[in-house]
């Protein structure tokens, strides 16, 4: 499967260029635009695995345009600017860009840049995805643990007895022990 890639760069020479270089290097690029506004809503629309994005573009900057995709994680970004002073070098980083790229750059260059920016952002997603699954996990924990201590006060249980009154009916009914510990908090399942 090809790399899906979104250019943002208002010299349409460069983005030309550009274009012509990453289908010649096997992406495929599946937007283009001048425009930074332009640029957030075919990202939006195109769901790219990368977004190559100038620093200095009508409509929104490219640093705004990081910040939107970075906040959203819609995909990978590299950041092309004619500056390299640090303090932009900076601001693309915490704007989001996981590459960076000065201008005019080598066509040696482009590709390395775009596989470290999808990788990043791969390893950030997947990321994401545990931190998500953790937090799911340590919600249930502790809307189990509140049912358990309904079980006890309301109804006189053990800890252990509140527990497997739980885990048994989670499991007689081929459902998570979350959903037993809601309907105990909500008072429609009591014990026998």
């Amino acid at each position: 499967m090809s790399i899906r890639v979104v250019i943002a760069e208002d010299e349409a020479i460069i983005r030309m260029d550009l274009r012509e270089t990453l289908v010649e290097e096997g992406y495929e690029v599946v937007g283009e635009t001048g425009r930074g506004d332009e640029a957030v809503q075919l990202v939006r629309d195109l769901t790219p695995d990368l977004a190559i994005l100038d620093v200095k573009m009508p409509g929104l900057d490219g640093l705004e345009v990081a910040a939107v995709l970075t906040a959203e994680k819609l995909c990978g970004v590299l950041m092309l600017t004619a500056f390299s002073q640090r303090e932009v070098v900076e601001q693309a980083r915490d704007a989001g860009a996981l590459a960076f790229l000065v201008k005019p750059f080598q066509r040696s260059d482009l590709v390395p840049a775009i596989e470290v920016a999808i990788g990043r952002f791969r390893e950030l997603r997947d990321l994401t995805g545990e931190i998500d699954a953790l937090g799911e996990q340590l919600e249930s924990r502790k809307i189990v643990d509140r049912a358990k201590g309904v079980l006890i006060d309301r109804f006189g249980l053990s800890e252990g007895d509140a527990f497997a009154f739980i885990q048994r009916t989670a499991m007689t009914r081929r459902t998570r022990m979350r959903d037993v510990a809601d309907e105990v908090l909500a008072g429609t399942l009591i014990p026998d």
